[in-house]
């Protein structure tokens, strides 16, 4: 049980037995004392003073008395400062802490309950490699789930994948373009130009968006040209569509503004025609559609494996696009949905402060929140989830609204329990990226990149003469990724955030790199000096010890709270702040050379414990620590 749990329950019994009434945890705050007063947890008094009708100060001299004459061994004084009861706990239970788990590699986490978690991320489209922004989000979806995990929860970790669709089918169309006067063993593959699946294909898909920009520009140029009287608008229509006949010049102008006019494009038209096909599961255009998407998922595989990702199940929303069609049904018949004249299925939130949103289209075909809600349904009759998690980018924000609100009024199972975990969208120092316009920075190359900065910053420290090779490449693997995860993962999840490679890697910062060398540091130590077993002959504790071990024992709750509030930042602060409370302490006090051999011991199991806490925590956010850097 941790220390901040023994002070709620034996406060709970002092103010029972003093004042003859019930009190609970909800009733009074324990926090950690701040620096500046003595003591090393406080309970605040202003919420007790209403029922008790007396002064803070008067219920915190009664408590603390009672306290430190009930609990001697737990603890030795306290101190009241203007309502709050400052109370100190006994170095005693410290150094207890400290014998019982310096050698425990699942010290702070929870026995496995009955809850189940579906944690679902990544959720790529499979016209395009992964890219750094969904690092952020594959590193976050992880990082929660093994969390979770820790804090006793059954998990289970999912990916929907996006493999149809426009987007798929503008990669095809320019595939085939390209390939047109190629022979069939001519045409370009992952094996025949030794360029990844998912990169390959991302080409093609850059592609298709040049074509569509010059046409796009085409039709404006066309435009200026031939519309100003009505043959010319007649040559316009021949030469794109009879939808120019009729088109004014304001109407065109509000198209252009809106980013519409490429719909009319002869390459978006082939494409929409494709889509068509698709759905009409025209035998060539499957094949074609199964064979690159094949390129894209070996592609993925091995960005996944690199990046230590990993799923207990795939959807494919080839699968799923038609979920949702027999919930309509049921939520017309509830009354939820209402059914437009043109056969179109709606559902008014208007009074729920959003809008009216359309849930089949009139031809009788879903959309997207349609199949989220068919899928949710799925989820929960496959695997009976308590809660199911979508780690999806803030622009999804309103869209998550939507789907969390439909499921509650059509009453599916666990509606309530849909959470949204947002996060914001990851730029560089030189800004956005985009996808179309292929300025977007593929995953492999980011992690690529983060590799070629850890070597270059490892060399210049000079400390790894005596690596191999292979130790060395591993070395910069696990220094790179580690400076990436951390780097992505020390952000809130809701803000936004500039990713610098150069500033993730440094040895001295708020970064995964300081972390992973004070753990090396540690196991450096370890390595010459063996750490005997037993109850320390040990009574008192120097201020920085104390403070490192107070710190380490509060682990527990830090992935208590990284748990519920889907938070892994939670877990990077602490291993952060671990790391630097270690270094201090290191600093100021030698392990080796220590003043007895009691403290030699008692300094011997803190760095012990300090690496086993370190390493737990780094492998809840994917991150591997060497032992000797």
């Amino acid at each position: 049980m941790s220390i901040v749990k023994q002070i709620q329950q034996a406060a709970i019994q002092s103010l029972n037995t003093i004042f003859n009434q019930s009190f609970t945890e909800k009733d009074f705050q324990i926090n950690q004392t701040k620096p500046e007063f003595e003591g090393d947890y406080t309970i605040v008094l202003f919420s007790l003073v209403k029922t008790l009708k007396l002064s803070p100060d008067d219920i915190g001299t009664k408590l603390g008395e009672h306290l430190t004459k009930k609990k001697p061994t737990l603890f030795t004084q306290f101190n009241i400062i203007k309502g709050f009861l400052n109370l100190t706990v006994a170095d005693s239970y410290w150094i207890d802490i400290l014998t019982h788990n310096y050698k425990d590699v699942c010290f702070g986490k929870k026995e496995m309950n009955s809850k189940k978690v579906m944690v679902e991320y990544s959720s790529p489209n499979t016209n395009k490699p992964l890219h750094l922004g969904h690092l952020r989000n594959i590193f976050l979806g992880w990082s929660t789930a093994e969390i979770l995990k820790a804090n006793g929860n059954e998990v289970i970790k999912t990916c929907i994948v996006n493999d149809r669709g426009i987007h798929i089918c503008k990669s095809m169309i320019a595939y085939l373009e390209d390939t047109k006067n190629l022979a069939e063993n001519e045409k370009p593959t992952p094996k025949s130009t030794g360029i990844k699946g998912d990169h390959l294909v991302g080409q093609y898909y850059v592609k298709f968006n040049d074509v569509l920009k010059k046409e796009v520009a085409d039709i404006k140029s066309y435009w200026d040209i031939f519309s100003k009287n009505e043959e010319g608008r007649k040559d316009l229509a021949a030469i794109y569509s009879t939808w120019f006949k009729s088109l004014t010049e304001k109407e065109f102008r509000k198209l252009e503004a809106d980013d519409k006019l490429q719909n009319q494009t002869p390459i978006m038209k082939q494409a929409q025609q494709m889509l068509l096909d698709w759905e009409a599961g025209k035998p060539e255009v499957m094949q074609l559609w199964k064979e690159m998407n094949s390129w894209v998922y070996e592609g993925f595989d091995i960005t996944y494996k690199k990046v230590g990702a990993d799923f207990d199940k795939a959807y494919y929303e080839s699968n799923t696009y038609l979920l949702g069609k027999k919930i309509v049904e049921e939520g017309l018949h509830k009354n939820v949905f209402v059914q437009d004249e043109d056969s179109s299925v709606w559902i008014d939130l208007t009074t729920d402060g959003l809008d009216r949103k359309i849930v089949q289209r009139r031809d009788g075909t879903s959309v997207y929140i349609t199949q989220d809600i068919g899928l949710a349904q799925q989820k929960y009759e496959e695997y009976g989830i308590d809660q199911s998690i979508y780690v999806i980018g803030d622009e999804q924000n309103y869209h998550m609204k939507v789907l969390k609100l439909i499921a509650e009024k059509l009453q599916l199972p666990n509606a309530q329990n849909i959470y949204h975990l947002s996060y914001g969208m990851v730029e560089l120092p030189s800004g956005k990226m985009k996808s179309r316009e292929g300025t977007v920075v593929d995953a492999d190359d980011i992690v690529a990149e983060m590799e070629n900065v850890a070597k270059a910053k490892t060399e210049e420290l000079g400390k790894v003469k005596d690596f191999t090779n292979e130790e060395l490449t591993s070395l910069y693997t696990t220094i790179g990724l580690g400076a990436l995860k951390f780097f992505l993962l020390r952000v809130e999840p809701k803000k936004k955030m500039i990713f610098n490679p150069e500033e993730s890697i440094d040895f001295h910062g708020f970064t995964g790199p300081f972390v992973q060398y004070t753990h090396a540091r540690i196991k450096s130590i370890l390595r010459k000096e063996a750490v005997g077993s037993g109850q320390l002959a040990v009574s008192n504790l120097l201020p920085l010890e104390k403070k490192l071990l107070v710190t380490l024992e509060q682990f527990g709750n830090v992935i208590d709270k990284a748990a519920n509030e889907h938070n892994p930042s939670e877990v990077a602060i602490y291993v952060f702040e671990i790391a630097k409370i270690f270094n201090s302490f290191y600093a100021e006090h030698s392990i080796t050379n220590a003043e007895t051999e009691e403290k030699k011991q008692l300094r011997l199991q803190l760095a012990s414990m300090t690496a086993t806490v370190i390493k737990s925590g780094m492998q809840l956010l994917g991150i591997d620590v060497p032992e000797r850097m």
